[in-house]
């Protein structure tokens, strides 16, 4: 299943039309546009001209059937590949050199042999990851720029092909979109553009019935993650950090002081991103872990 890049929207709103209804378990594959909206073709193109209305498009909305609120979705990224060309900018007023940028520029980056080429110096390695997915909020819509309890525009760099990604369920069906796609970001996007870029994200939807979470949920191989959104970077790590204490003292079965030090000593308080409107941090912790023979408790736990 398909779902054309021709069916976007630029705010995840409960109010927006399903363009595809799927049962839980099913495949399917998101056509992307980057986060410039297709607009920016020319090095040389002014950013002035573009029409600010038509950034950050994420393509969906996708109804998920088994889906309430108070579930889970499960979304399982499968792959992502990216266009040939990648697009980035620097800013007036925007990201953290944004107050030393005198002069918009856009830099058109080649995507190929597994490399975006930066420069004639500098050839980085791809590494796909998706800026906006998301799903609908129970009340006011979010615009796709923005990050949240739904998801949305996190910058996650982590969320990359073979991790999954848990989002609490909000509203019927969920309705979830994806966009943003970058070819390779660090952390924190701290210029404001990762390697924007179009492409294909192929994903399965599942549902955790009766499993609530307060904040979206990753996992890959490794190290299993919890993330959080706030005007406030410093309440964002608190967030995402004590959201991961509840989960190792439910699923370890240790007071709070001996999650808290465990937490210490083997979790990481990351940086997703720091130029939205919200903020995002990420907390960590192996994986293996979280996977010590206890008495059964599904993952993502919610306390």
């Amino acid at each position: 299943m398909r779902i054309s890049r021709e069916s976007v929207v630029y705010a995840m709103d409960k109010s927006n039309s399903p363009v595809m209804r799927v049962p839980a378990g099913t495949v399917v594959k998101f056509e992307t546009v980057d986060a410039f909206g297709g607009q920016v073709r020319e090095p040389d193109q002014p950013l002035a001209a573009l029409d600010w209305s038509r950034v950050n498009p994420a393509t969906g909305p996708l109804y998920v059937e088994e889906a309430e609120p108070g579930d889970t979705l499960t979304v399982e990224i499968l792959s992502i590949d990216v266009a040939l060309q990648g697009v980035m900018a620097a800013i007036p007023g925007a990201g953290l050199f944004g107050d030393r940028v005198s002069t918009a520029e856009v830099k058109l980056v080649p995507l190929r042999d597994g490399f975006a080429h930066f420069s004639e110096r500098f050839h980085v390695p791809l590494k796909p990851m998706i800026g906006v997915i998301g799903v609908a909020p129970a009340g006011e819509g979010e615009g796709c720029g923005v990050p949240g309890r739904h998801g949305g525009n996190m910058d996650n760099a982590r969320i990359v092909a073979g991790t999954t990604l848990y989002l609490p369920v909000l509203v019927p069906g969920a309705l979830l979109a994806i966009g943003d796609l970058h070819a390779v970001m660090g952390d924190g996007e701290v210029m404001v553009t990762g390697v924007e870029c179009s492409g294909e994200v192929t994903v399965r939807v599942d549902v955790a019935k009766g499993v609530s979470i307060a904040n979206p949920r990753h996992a890959d191989a490794e190290r299993f993650y919890t993330i959080a959104s706030h005007e406030d970077l410093d309440v964002a790590v608190r967030m995402a950090a004590n959201d991961m204490l509840d989960i190792v003292m439910d699923k370890l079965l240790l007071s709070l002081n001996e999650a808290g030090m465990l937490l210490s000593v083997l979790g990481h308080a990351e940086i997703c991103q720091v130029v939205d409107p919200k903020m995002t941090a990420r907390f960590s912790m192996p994986k293996h872990f979280l996977s010590t023979p206890l008495p059964a408790l599904p993952l993502p736990i919610s306390r």
